[in-house]
């Protein structure tokens, strides 16, 4: 399975997130905070990105345009994880860098769905 990233800061939902990706085979890094992200984007080299735009230290916003403007990262593909869903907040995120946007709360199935497309490995 894939090597993931996971950038979260919110402790029940990495808890939840990396515990259940694990089970599907996935092996999932964990980073707390955008710099953090940040660092372990740029030495782990993940396959995937899942991405909360809400964190401490530098925001996911900041984070995404950051790696898509990196070229040893910048096809590393970033799915947004947020609770902002208002119109807009996807087109927000995509403009960011993102290339996929997973509003809050988690739908597990949906979001397995976009780790496989995001690999190519989709149906």
């Amino acid at each position: 399975m894939a090597k993931l990233l996971l950038v979260e800061d919110t402790p029940e939902i990495w808890d939840f997130l990396s515990r259940r990706l694990q089970r599907r085979g996935h092996e999932v890094a964990l980073a707390h905070d955008g710099e953090a992200g940040l660092a372990r984007a740029r030495g782990d080299r993940p396959e995937v990105i899942l991405l909360d735009m809400n964190l401490p230290v530098m925001d996911g916003w900041t984070v995404a345009r950051t790696l898509k403007d990196d070229p040893q990262t910048a096809a590393i593909p970033i799915i947004a994880l947020t609770a902002h869903a208002l119109a807009g907040d996807r087109d927000k995120a995509i403009a960011a860098g993102c290339d996929d946007y997973h509003p809050k709360p988690v739908d597990f199935s949906r979001l397995l769905g976009q780790i496989d497309a995001a690999l190519g490995t989709a149906p």
